[in-house]
């Protein structure tokens, strides 16, 4: 009887000192109680606060920088985004250890902590305001989200009446994102964190190509010609509209020569075509179709670029300067019904579709050729220039269509010269093209109207 009150006086008074110990943590965190490995016994919660808002400071100076197919961007600072430890949720869970609405949660968690039998592991968080976050995504969805497009492919009456090549699309992977820039702000904890973050995406695909919208053979873009048409006059622009509009969706069959002469028919007011300055008899003089030949050009270099046949070429009289805002002289073809053409072969594995496009803002003519690939290759060397001379002295003539005492300038001096070029074509490693082109022009000078009319 003597051992049972022993023990129990022992026991008794084992927990009356357990007791008045746990009584010197009211109000403080309980012993044993770690966050990120740190022990914050007997820490008060404003302790707990007043210490993760110190550790938030090493953060100030973080930026984290995102790069869009190898691009950056956008940049997010740590002061922008509000980064910081969330130390009031590490206090309010270290602070309930031991304080448990459940009673005997509350009694076990007391007595561990106290006796030290258990340790308590807690981790912190890192905060971010989200919405700079989410904006961008915002932003970037708006930015480089497109949907894909099948192609369109309509043949009417001998031409291609409605085309459209496909189109693949593109999605930005917005949730993959968010968790990523999170796993990355989760990382700044163990010093792992990356300062560059990528914003992937996937690709769309069409369920229609143009391979499988027809039945010529057409399957991909296979070259482009361009050229620059600034300084036009209203009319000339006109005529170079009307013209191209003549080759858009145009088929050129396979092992064909095209005409472009044959192709455009007629050239006059009576197929819409308005007077523009042209070069006849040695003079600059208004006539029907001035404009024509831009689009010849552009043609050829379609041509060029494709690798094909050049079966006829004509170069200008002299350099005009529409065909060196964008080239050296050189690349221009013109065309004069019916003794002067331009021709070229279609020898690809298929046929080769025209279409046409028009920048209007830009002053630009592109020719696209589509069809079928092969293994062609295109060398084209740089311009030769030689026999370089000066222009003449500018050239006035009257213009009964202007008023008296108005002068204008309807054609530029230009530099007489030769130049030529080497254009090469290999098919299997074979040389199937070596042709060098040349061109003569003459010395040109300025032109000038002047008004006669009362």
């Amino acid at each position: 009887m003597g051992t049972i009150i022993a023990v129990s006086i022992i026991f008794l008074s084992y927990f009356y000192r357990l007791y008045k110990y746990g009584l010197t943590f009211e109000n403080k965190v309980y012993p044993n109680v770690f966050i990120d490995h740190q022990d914050f016994s007997g820490f008060t919660k404003s302790q707990v606060i007043e210490y993760f808002s110190k550790a938030s400071k090493t953060f100030q100076d973080r930026r984290f920088t995102v790069f869009y197919k190898d691009q950056p961007v956008s940049t997010f600072s740590a002061v922008g985004i509000n980064l910081k430890y969330d130390g009031e949720t590490a206090a309010e869970q270290a602070y309930l250890i031991g304080r448990s609405s459940h009673r005997l949660s509350r009694f076990y968690q007391v007595f561990s902590s106290l006796t030290k039998i258990h340790k308590y592991q807690l981790l912190s968080n890192i905060n971010y305001n989200h919405e700079p976050i989410e904006e961008f995504i915002t932003k970037s969805e708006e930015s480089y989200n497109k949907p894909a497009r099948n192609a369109l492919f309509k043949f009417e009456n001998g031409k291609v009446t409605s085309f459209r090549n496909e189109v693949t699309g593109l999605k930005i992977l917005s949730d993959k994102f968010l968790s990523d820039f999170d796993e990355n702000i989760k990382d700044l904890k163990n010093g792992k964190y990356s300062k560059s973050i990528k914003l992937e995406y996937e690709v769309i695909h069409p369920e229609i190509t143009l391979a499988q919208s027809n039945s010529f053979g057409i399957e991909e873009e296979i070259a482009v010609g361009k050229s620059d048409y600034t300084h036009s006059i209203p009319e000339r622009v006109h005529n170079v509209i009307l013209a191209a509009s003549k080759f858009n969706g145009v088929l050129i069959p396979k092992d064909k020569i095209f005409s472009f002469v044959e192709a455009i028919g007629d050239i006059s007011s009576l197929t819409g075509y308005k007077p523009a300055y042209i070069i006849k008899d040695g003079k600059t003089v208004l006539g029907d179709g001035g404009g024509v030949c831009q689009v010849s050009t552009t043609l050829f270099r379609a041509a060029l670029n494709a690798g094909l046949p050049i079966v006829e070429r004509h170069p200008h009289a002299y350099r005009v300067g529409y065909y060196e805002n964008d080239s050296k002289p050189g690349f221009d073809a013109t065309i004069f019904a019916p003794s002067v053409d331009l021709k070229i072969k279609n020898d690809t594995p298929g046929y080769i579709l025209i279409q046409t496009e028009m920048d209007q803002e830009n002053n630009l003519l592109s020719f696209h050729f589509y069809g079928k690939k092969d293994n062609r290759k295109i060398e084209i060397t740089d311009i030769a220039l030689w026999d370089v001379s000066s222009p003449p002295a500018p050239r006035y003539q009257d213009d009964p269509t202007l008023k008296k005492g108005i002068t204008k300038q309807v054609d530029f001096p230009a530099w007489g010269s030769k130049a030529s070029f080497v254009y090469k074509v290999y098919k299997n490693d074979q040389l199937a093209i070596n042709e060098k082109y040349y061109s003569f022009y003459k010395p040109w000078q300025a032109v000038f109207l002047v008004g006669t009319a009362d």
